[in-house]
């Protein structure tokens, strides 16, 4: 089982200053989507201006968006367009009530690539918060295919639902990887840093963002004076390369790196809207009809059939609750010291 396997900190780093971007087609392509909206609210333009063949890719079926999310994420992105947040073409929602793992070793796709002006939709996988089980205090820990548990508590690990803007790209080198006999390859991550609004508002204090799911495990450290790379004493960090695709996150966004290579450029110096369904009011009206034993469906409200009869019941963990919770927890069971890279057997 993998959890937890962003490494801390990977979202930390300051913002880079920005060229100045000459307009593209692509540019244009928004502001005529923008355009075409012009004296509609966002709600009702993304309810009753949805395009027939974005229309087409609403369900839900595997590789199919539900409405509700796809609505939101559009007044998300039409808003900000309005408010000159955002110019990019292309704006992304993730619908975290759908299944992550289909088993087979098939991953359910629900994280969402829409481009109007070029009218292309891609489904894609996307990793969920793993989130943590605090023996004797609580559990709020999640499975791989499904998502019980949601919030925004610092060092939670939980995914949060709502509105995001992507912001700065960090790439960062990681170690050296054996590609075959003899033979290295440099491993370098990039990390795209969101910034939320109100429930995902510390976004940045949490260092949530979008990454590849891949990962240096059994790392040791390797003379290697001729590297770039090598500390003061000569060494490189080098270890086993693994693709975690299937896995869950510490709260981030997480995509395979086939498709992370694609996604990641798109959003170089062009910012650009993700919406993540459900928010906290949608997880507690979810709650309370399963509690009244009503289909959520008949009461007007959107989950995924399959996970929720997986779960039960979602649960939202707000930060004013859970922080606290943590705290006490931590404070009982402090981490070791951080232990020095051992060195590696092999030359």
């Amino acid at each position: 089982m993998i959890a937890s396997l962003e490494p801390a900190g990977a979202g930390s780093g300051r913002v880079r200053h920005r060229r100045r971007r000459r307009p593209g087609i692509a540019d244009l392509g928004a502001g005529l989507l923008l355009a075409a909206i012009a004296g509609l609210t966002p709600s009702l333009a993304a309810e009753q201006d949805i395009p027939a063949w974005l229309g087409a890719h609403v369900g839900d079926g595997e590789g199919q968006i539900a409405r509700p999310v796809l609505e939101r994420a559009r007044a998300l992105y039409l808003r900000k367009l309005g408010e000159g947040a955002v110019s990019n073409p292309c704006y992304f929602a993730m619908d975290a009530t759908r299944p992550g793992d289909l088993g087979g070793g098939v991953l359910g796709r629900r994280f969402y690539v829409i481009c109007e002006a070029e009218r292309s939709f891609r489904a894609i996988a996307a990793g969920h918060g793993s989130g943590r089980d605090l023996k004797g205090l609580a559990d709020f820990a999640n499975g791989r295919r499904c998502v019980r548990n949601f919030g925004n508590a610092l060092d939670s690990d939980l995914t949060t639902g709502g509105a995001y803007v992507t912001a700065e790209t960090k790439t960062s080198f990681k170690g050296y990887y054996r590609v075959a006999s003899n033979h290295d390859a440099v491993f370098v991550r990039s990390f795209v840093q969101f910034d939320g609004e109100g429930e995902t508002a510390n976004a940045r204090q949490r260092a949530i963002g979008g990454h590849p799911a891949a990962l240096l495990r059994g790392v040791c450290l390797r003379k290697s004076a001729d590297s770039p790379y090598a500390n003061g004493e000569g060494y490189v960090p080098v270890g086993k390369l693994v693709d975690y695709s299937g896995g869950r996150s510490n709260g981030c966004t997480s995509w395979s790196p086939s498709d992370a290579r694609q996604i990641i450029p798109m959003l170089k110096d062009n910012p650009t809207t993700l919406y993540i369904y459900p928010e906290s009011g949608d997880i507690s009206a979810v709650a309370r009809a399963v509690a009244a034993g009503r289909p959520p469906a008949r009461a007007g409200l959107y989950w995924n059939a399959s996970c929720l009869k997986e779960i039960v019941a979602p649960k939202y963990w707000p930060r004013a609750t859970l922080e606290p919770i943590i705290a006490r927890y931590e404070q009982a069971h402090p981490a070791p010291p951080p232990r020095p890279l051992p060195i590696c057997a092999q030359p």
